[in-house]
Parts: structure tokens; C-alpha cells; sequence
């Protein structure tokens, strides 16, 4: 694979240059940091918000390098003003501890789904159609919303190709197939699997907002047939033909993956199950043998899929690393850029984000979990979910246990806010606009970026507002 190609002369030169003094690095105190240390991470995202859209093509050529430019903006500072061993040990930590995991089930779960084509031709009915998000909400939670958008955004346009309107089903399967949907595990969406990774278990969003999701997803699937009912029963919506001939041979190609698939939720459960005492030390970062199991299972599945998936299949599914990529490379920057942002957050109101913690705390100093749940989601609109789910992570103290117990309620507005308000924008979330690009390559005339907006405007935002009243007051 050529996803860590570029990346890892850099790593490597990092590490070799990073690497004396490691022993003896130290945290690094929060409160005692300015808050120009942001600017990178500030930095970094804004590009993925703004370039894409200001500047297509110099970002599809070189987002790689903007991604390493504003992490060395970092980097370099950091291992000046503090030393190489703790610009190291950070450097460390945030590769195996974040990083490294992260992607390597990205990358399983997006070489998985793009070894599962959908062949044959359905019929784009307001019914059949409502069936599909349906079904995708559910795989989306266990085969991750990439995973489960890449499956099913191909068909179901297909499907609807002898129809005039068919944007409207594209935005409401990013609401729901890409967003809404993954919300239950923490295979569904990246920053579940973040907050797994720091110590979230395994089921406890299922336990603590499956609500909040039954409820979205019911009321979306309800809105959307209203809708297409509406366009679908209009005179001349369907084209005279067809333009994919019928077939009576609807089925999957690439079945093998199904089992694929059943071995990376064995071995995310296994990880998060399995307590072990064996802990390797690598330059202060613990690193359990749990997780190495989990890593390279991870990896052994990916190339098992990758040999035994035919190269018809992923022809046919338009199977390309390229999306994989560029997620790679632009989380290498984020994890390693949200150092500083993560420490001064840590250290509370006596922190420079001291007005961040206040703005989500009540006058008693207790949690507020209808602010965590809009800062979160807002953030997550128009930067990226995953590292908006950490900021918020540990503004609100960043110990998995008491946050699943004593502030259950809060880690809960920050799960929800950080998986459903993805879908506010075409950037909240990495489906979102892989979904778009797929859909206009097929001919589908998507909303522009605001025009998207109106949609999520109208539509999800007095849903949120329910939301917040009835579960974060």
C-alpha cells in the first residue's frame, strides 16, 4: 500500500532527530503555554475547511504537504522550546497511542467495503429508498460510516437514475447513512473510536444515547419518504428509460468480505475485553498487548482482503486509495498538531482556553451538557469531527471513568454532538463530501456548499433543538 509512502521519510527524519533525551521527557504543563501553540492545529484545519473550496486543485495536488507543513510548524518550535525528549515523547505518543490505531481501521474497514460490490439494477421507489438509508443507519454503526457509505451510495444512485430529482436522496443519506447512523459503536465513526482508544468502553454509547439516535434516524427516515413520496408521485419524475438495464441477478460480489468484516469487530471487542498485563514502555507511552493483537489483525485484514477480492470487483466498485490517503495524511497532521491544544485544555480555567471550559460550565461549576453538546457539534460542522470529539474529550477532564459514570451526561452530549452535527456541513465529516463527489460523478446535480446547508438548516437543526431539550437540559 502507498498510504505511510510519503509520510514516512518525514516520521522517520522526526524520530532521528527527536529521539535522544526520549527517557527523559516530562509532560509538557498546560497552563503554562501560550495560546499561539494553536495556531498549527488552528491552522490545519481551517485549510481542510477552506483550500478545498477556494483552491480545488492546488489542494487535491498538495494537501499532503500542507498537512506536514503545518505539522513541522510545530514540531520544530516545540523541540526548541522544550527539548527534543519531551518534542519526542509527544511525537510518540500521539503516533502509537492515537494515530497508528486510528488509521489502521480506517484503512481495514475502507479496503473491506470496497471489496463488497451491490450488482444488479433496483428500482428507485420512495419505499426501496427508505429501505436503503434504513439499512445503511444499521451497517453504519458496525462497518463505520465510510464503510457503509461506500457500500450502498453506488447502488442507490443506480437505483434512482431513471429519475429526474435524485439530490435530495444523496443529502439525506449523508444525514444518515454518513453521520447519524455510526453513532452506536466505536466502529461506527472515528471519534467513538477515538474516545474507545482513550478508555470509553466498547458499548457505552449504545447504552447512554441509542435514544437520542432511535429518534433522529426515525424522524429523518419519516421526513425523507414524505419528501420523495412527493417528488417521486410528480408527473414526467421518471424518465421513459432506464438507463441501467433491468437484471435479475441482484446480489454481492465479494462475499468473502462479509467474514472480513466479522473479524474487525471480533478484533476491536477483543481489544477493548481483553485485560492484559503485558505493556510495552515505548518512550513513556504504555502500549498494551491488546492492542498490538488488535493492530496487526487489522493489518493481516486488510491484505487478506486485498488478495482474495477479485480485481473485478473493486473495478466495478471504483476501488481507489485516494480517499484513504489523504485521510491519512491529513490526521498525521491533526494528532500531532492537537498536542499543545489537548495540554492547555487539560489545565482547565487556570488554562489560556480557560473561557473555552467556562463557556461549557454552569455557575456551580458543574458540567453542562446542552453547551458541550452544541460546541461540540458546531465545531464539528466545520472542522473535522474526530479531533473536535478529543478537544471536548478532555475540556471536560479527559478520564474515561468518571466520564462514563459521574459525567455520563456529558460524555454523551459530546458523542452526540460530535456524530450528528457532522452532517451540518459538506466538511463535518470524511463521507460527506467522498458521498457528494460519487453522486456528481454519476450525474447527480448535488447543492453547493450552502445550498447543502439550507437542507441541513431546515431540516437537522430544530431536530437538534428536541434533542437538546429532551435529553441534555
Amino acid at each position: 500500500m502507498t498510504i505511510f509512502r510519503r509520510w514516512a521519510p518525514m516520521i522517520a527524519a522526526g524520530a532521528g532527530l527527536l529521539l535522544p533525551g526520549l527517557a527523559m521527557a516530562a509532560d509538557v504543563d498546560g497552563a503554562s503555554l501560550s495560546v499561539l501553540w494553536g495556531v498549527p492545529f488552528a491552522g490545519i484545519l481551517l485549510s481542510i475547511a477552506l483550500i478545498p473550496l477556494l483552491a480545488p486543485i492546488f489542494w487535491h495536488h498538495h494537501f499532503g504537504k500542507v498537512a506536514a507543513g503545518w505539522g513541522l510548524a510545530f514540531l520544530v518550535p516545540f523541540a526548541v522550546a522544550f527539548g527534543p525528549g519531551v518534542a519526542g515523547a509527544s511525537l510518540v505518543h500521539a503516533l502509537l497511542a492515537e494515530y497508528i490505531p486510528f488509521v489502521i481501521l480506517l484503512t481495514a474497514l475502507f479496503t473491506v467495503a470496497g471489496g463488497i460490490h451491490i450488482r444488479g439494477n433496483l428500482h428507485g421507489s420512495p419505499g426501496l429508498n427508505t429501505a436503503i438509508l434504513a439499512i445503511g443507519a444499521v451497517l453504519a454503526s458496525f462497518m463505520g460510516t465510510t464503510g457503509a457509505s461506500m457500500l450502498l451510495i453506488r447502488p442507490l444512485v443506480r437505483a434512482n437514475d431513471n429519475r429526474k430529482h435524485v439530490a435530495h436522496v444523496v443529502v439525506f443519506f449523508i444525514f444518515i447513512v454518513s453521520n447519524v447512523g455510526g453513532s452506536l459503536t466505536p466502529l461506527g465513526d472515528p471519534p467513538l473510536f477515538l474516545g474507545f482508544l482513550k478508555g470509553v468502553d466498547f458499548f457505552w454509547t449504545v447504552g447512554h444515547i441509542f435514544q437520542e439516535t432511535l429518534f433522529m434516524v426515525g424522524v429523518l427516515l419519516a421526513i425523507f419518504f414524505a419528501i420523495d413520496s412527493w417528488y417521486y408521485h410528480r408527473r414526467e419524475e421518471t424518465l421513459p428509460v432506464d438507463p441501467t438495464p433491468d437484471s435479475r441477478n441482484i446480489g454481492f460480489d465479494g462475499k468473502v468480505n462479509f467474514v472480513l468484516l466479522g473479524a474487525v469487530i471480533v478484533l476491536v471487542l477483543l481489544s477493548g475485553f481483553w485485560k492484559s498485563p503485558v505493556v510495552f514502555d515505548m518512550a513513556g507511552t504504555p502500549v498494551g498487548l491488546p492492542g498490538i493483537v488488535r493492530d496487526v489483525g487489522l493489518v493481516l485484514v486488510t491484505f487478506a482482503s486485498l488478495w482474495l477480492t477479485s480485481k473485478k470487483v473493486h473495478h466495478d466498485n471504483q476501488f481507489s486509495w485516494g480517499p484513504m490517503q489523504e485521510v491519512a495524511k491529513l490526521f498525521a497532521g491533526i494528532f500531532l498538531t492537537i498536542i499543545p491544544v489537548i495540554a492547555m485544555l487539560k489545565a482547565g480555567v487556570n488554562g489560556p482556553f480557560g473561557a473555552v471550559v467556562a463557556a461549557v460550565t454552569r455557575a456551580d461549576g458543574s458540567a453542562d451538557p446542552a453547551m458541550y453538546f452544541w460546541a461540540t457539534g458546531l465545531l464539528s460542522s466545520f472542522l473535522d469531527n474526530a479531533p473536535t470529539y478529543l478537544v471536548f474529550f478532555n475540556t471536560a477532564g479527559g478520564d474515561p471513568a468518571v466520564l462514563m459514570t459521574t459525567l455520563a451526561p456529558t460524555l454523551a452530549a459530546i458523542s452526540a454532538g460530535a456524530v450528528f452535527m457532522g452532517a451540518n456541513t459538506y466538511i463535518g465529516n470524511a463521507p460527506n463530501l467522498m458521498v457528494k463527489a460519487i453522486a456528481e460523478d454519476r450525474g447527480v446535480k448535488m447543492p453547493s456548499f450552502f445550498g447543502y446547508m439550507l437542507w441541513s438548516g431546515g431540516i437537522l437543526v430544530p431536530l437538534f433543538v428536541i434533542v437538546t431539550f429532551i435529553w441534555f437540559r
